[in-house]
């Protein structure tokens, strides 16, 4: 009985030994693959941490099981194409102040389906690809952004699902439309659809050059006309101002005669 005792003792001295040795192997893996200046744990999947971290650009040694991506507070100035694509998990992705001015078409690919939170709020975007955030499920917050508002920025929130939030947060520092800078998006795009714009410019423009056209030729016609009223009045004038011509008497005998 006191071998069985002193054994059981043993396997479970192993057992935890063993637990802890795995354990430790876990978490020194996890610490590994961190990208450096960032910190990573676990709590209901991989969170990591790279806040004021001083990057210059997105890490490309992202684990592919990351669940939570802080990549707030720091001098990130673009979103290159694919960035994300092996973060399958990915939920929540803030990127919010720094100062992103330049986010490629397809920034997102890869996790536009399974992100639930997108923070691009405090950067410098002006204007995004019109196809930047196809399907695209998450929440995104994209405030406090100097966004030029033109028929892109349109159509990108329009392709935006459940983002009528989102548009309310817009504010137009520039606008295809002057009147419209410094106001709220959705005011902008109630009172004029920006799409239409350049087809009305068109529009206008070959209205302009018709209507110069017709002026230029009716300013011929009646130039035309009164150049040869004109030279007719001068001749008419000249033929006035030629002398008569009077019969000799000769001629007159000669007519006398013959009848």
């Amino acid at each position: 009985m006191h071998f069985v005792d002193l054994w059981l003792t043993r396997s479970l001295s192993m057992c935890l030994l063993l637990q802890s040795f795995v354990l430790m192997i876990l978490c020194f893996h996890s610490a590994s693959m961190c990208p450096k200046g960032c910190l990573c744990s676990h709590s209901g999947g991989l969170n990591v941490s790279c806040s004021n971290a001083n990057l210059k650009e997105i890490p490309r040694d992202l684990p592919p099981e990351t669940v939570l991506l802080y990549l707030d507070s720091n001098q990130i100035t673009s979103i290159p194409n694919e960035i994300f694509k092996d973060l399958h998990q990915l939920r929540v992705l803030n990127l919010s102040k720094n100062g992103i001015e330049f986010i490629d078409e397809h920034a997102f690919k890869g996790v536009a389906e399974t992100l639930q939170t997108l923070d691009l709020s405090d950067n410098r975007i002006k204007s995004v690809h019109k196809n930047a955030f196809n399907n695209l499920k998450a929440r995104a917050r994209i405030a406090n952004n100097p966004w030029h508002c033109d028929c892109t920025l349109q159509q990108v929130l329009r392709s935006m699902a459940s983002n009528h939030e989102t548009a309310n947060n817009v504010i137009c520092k520039t606008s295809v439309l002057d009147e419209h800078a410094g106001r709220p998006f959705l005011n902008a795009a109630n009172d004029a659809d920006l799409c239409n714009l350049p087809k009305r410019t068109t529009d206008y423009a070959m209205l302009v050059t018709m209507f110069g056209w017709f002026t230029m030729v009716i300013s011929y016609v009646v130039y035309y006309v009164r150049q040869n009223q004109e030279d007719a009045r001068r001749h008419l004038e000249y033929l006035k101002s030629l002398p008569s011509r009077q019969k000799k008497p000769d001629e007159a005998d000669d007519i006398s005669t013959v009848v």
